[in-house]
């Protein structure tokens, strides 16, 4: 059996589940078959499968031995999902350029499944082989120095341990860089600790291990921005899932990456290789009944009980019985101490958890929410009466102030709509300190950016007056937090506008900040993905008092949560329309 015919074989059985393994694992396969009958039976697809340049890079690593575990000394040999991986980075190459296609590639994988040795393997290979009379820079790259040190020091330490390299001939280690002798490419750690904005970098590759820990993408834009020169860079991203959903590799990356494997939505990114390696979930938004049990939007469907399922998500652990054994003791410990099982789940079932300590929303259950096939416009128009509440939140007007639009529907769910406010002046200083893309999200259209130094309320009253007169809207009631609002509260008053004082407490906000979560997590929220919004719920923490009465906490969020806010002040007076209720403010 060829090697090619190897791999053709593997994936079939993938997706024919005769090899345990989950939905994405499967489109990944389905993928790759998909693109070899293109290549061999369509003129027209621009890309070949060159079987003795995949064969190069599993060589190149049996020319290294295992430095841990129970294969320690032995010569490295690949898992069949990693001949897999490196097959389809290797193996794929334009047909008119020579160049290869992939170059970016994601691996999202639970612990102590070759994760670090692979990127450290690819990291060689790239400055020693790939890269060929071409000046290399290669880079292992972490928000943090020591952490961006363990590929490079785990490279360093093959290369030094193969006995097919010369230090001194081929290589040598000086002052944190791994050279090639015959041309000055090089490898080394990467961190925003370097204190540089990029410029001048030129990477031939990338190697980001544990992207979830990234709080910003800035190292990933480094390496990214400086790959423009190259003809053929690779951005390799490794990493287990985590728990903070609002760092950009849940909030972006697995997004799309899950988007790009999925083939029932059509993308024309055909240059990023994903694998992802995980427990399933119910990714719909209705309830899912199995064997009389029923799963709910955003819950598990395996049980991590069953030894049978955790291949899913450790494809190189289970295939020997001290990695079973070893996931055995993991799930015993997270049982009887309920504190280590959020790092079970995310470290060993690679299942994304959001548990932030008095989180607000399940961030996965509020992604269910989010149209994709309709804009937000026409279900309002279909499934509601076109009658809002808006909810404002002012803030400081030296920071994020927000408005939302809430519209009761006719089938009993909430549609909302939610833009934010910033001032110019402020505007930079805020990207830096929030750590967000205030600046994509303005040209996106989320974000309106005021003249001066403080927010522009007469921005927020035009904006407000502007999207219900475009729409035909009807505004119910604007509903606002009294502090700091006067004037603004009086100009809606002066347009025949009813305006709500909404006072913040638990007697006011309690049971409308309860009954929305309940709403979401029912499947009763229709939102229009808007990524600040999103940003603001997985900020969101709450606050408890001896009743068990709760609102948002805006001292002990780290982060802001305007625009969360707002939709609690709206949903404060939604919650108890009736629809058919004829008491409206039309523009006309």
């Amino acid at each position: 059996m060829t090697y090619l015919e190897s791999l053709i074989e593997y994936s079939k059985q993938v997706s024919k589940k005769e090899i345990i393994a989950c939905q994405k694992h499967r489109w990944a396969c389905e993928r790759f078959l998909g693109d070899i009958d293109c290549w061999q039976n369509d003129p027209s697809f621009e890309y070949e499968f060159i079987e003795e340049r995949a064969l190069r890079f599993p060589k190149w690593a049996a020319l290294f031995k295992h430095r841990k575990g129970v294969l320690s000394g032995e010569s490295i040999e690949f898992a069949p999902i990693v001949h897999f991986i490196s097959a389809n980075i290797y193996g794929w190459y334009h047909k008119d350029t020579g160049y290869r296609r992939f170059s970016k590639m994601y691996w999202q994988v639970a612990r102590k499944n070759m994760k670090s040795q692979l990127l450290s393997l690819m990291g060689s290979f790239e400055l020693l082989v790939f890269s060929g009379s071409d000046v290399a820079e290669v880079y292992s790259a972490a928000t943090k120095k020591d952490q961006s040190k363990i590929i490079y020091d785990e490279t360093v330490a093959m290369v030094e341990g193969c006995k097919a390299l010369k230090k001194g001939t081929h290589y040598t280690v000086t002052n944190g860089r791994l050279t090639r002798l015959s041309n000055g490419g090089f490898m080394r750690a990467l961190s925003k600790e370097d204190k540089k904005s990029g410029d001048g970098y030129n990477p031939q590759c990338g190697l980001i291990d544990e992207y979830h820990a990234h709080e910003t993408s800035e190292v990933y834009d480094i390496i990214d921005s400086g790959m423009v020169a190259r003809p053929q860079p690779l951005l390799a991203i490794i990493t287990t899932a985590g728990f903070e959903l609002n760092n950009p590799c849940y909030r972006v990356e697995y997004d799309l990456v899950s988007k790009i494997l999925d083939p029932s939505i059509p993308t024309d990114i055909d240059s990023y290789f994903v694998m992802i390696n995980e427990l399933e979930s119910n990714t719909t938004d209705e309830d899912i009944d199995l064997n009389g049990k029923k799963i709910k939007p955003g819950e598990l469907i395996d049980d991590i009980n069953n030894p049978d399922i955790w291949e899913k998500a450790n494809p190189i652990v289970c295939s020997y019985p001290e990695g079973v054994d070893g996931i055995k003791k993991r799930l015993a410990l997270a049982l009887e101490a309920p504190e280590k099982m959020r790092d079970f789940m995310t470290k060993t079932m690679n299942v994304w958890v959001n548990e932030r300590s008095f989180g607000y929303m399940n961030m996965v259950k509020w992604g269910l929410c989010a149209t994709e096939d309709q804009s937000i416009n026409e279900l309002i128009i279909k499934n509601t009466s076109k009658t809002c509440f808006v909810g404002l939140d002012l803030s400081a007007k030296l920071d994020l102030t927000s408005a939302d639009f809430e519209f009761p529907g006719i089938d009993g769910k909430y549609y909302l709509k939610s833009h934010s406010f910033m001032p110019r002046e402020k505007f930079t200083e805020k990207m830096k300190t929030d750590k967000v893309p205030y600046d994509l999200w303005e040209k996106q259209g989320w974000l309106t950016v005021t003249e001066g130094a403080v927010v522009d309320y007469r921005a927020v009253k035009k904006y407000v007056l502007d999207e219900v007169k475009k729409n035909s809207w009807f505004i119910e009631e604007v509903c606002i937090d009294p502090w700091g609002a006067t004037q603004l509260a009086s100009d809606f008053d002066d347009e025949g506008i009813l305006v709500v004082e909404v006072v913040q407490g638990y007697k006011t906000l309690s049971e409308p900040t309860k009954d929305f979560r309940n709403m979401v997590y029912s499947g009763r929220v229709v939102h229009e993905g808007n990524p600040i919004l999103a940003w603001s719920m997985g900020n969101a923490v709450t606050r408890l008092d001896y009743n068990k009465n709760m609102t948002l906490d805006k001292s002990k969020a780290k982060q802001r949560i305007d625009p969360s806010a707002a939709v609690m002040n709206s949903h404060v007076r939604a919650m108890t329309y009736r629809v058919e209720s004829s008491n409206k403010v039309f523009f006309v």
